[in-house]
């Protein structure tokens, strides 16, 4: 059943959102991202107390694409 739509104001949309207006079999949005953080960049609590002497975080990556989404549609 096709759908009937009224009047739309789109404000902003973020760059990894999705609008679709109408009828849809998949909406399938599609993003990749890498992240490098050094020794206790993650840790999280009340009280922590993180001793880090010498820390280096390694960002030689030697693939040239580890995640590719060109064709996955």
């Amino acid at each position: 059943m096709p759908a009937i739509v009224g009047i739309v104001q789109v404000v902003s949309i973020g760059s990894s959102g999705v609008l679709n207006i109408g009828d849809v079999f998949q909406v399938q949005p599609v993003s990749s991202a890498k992240t490098f953080a050094g020794a206790g960049s993650f840790n999280t609590g009340d009280g922590l107390y993180v001793y880090n002497a010498l820390s280096n975080t390694n960002t030689y990556d030697q693939d040239a694409v580890d995640q590719p989404i060109a064709l996955n549609v």
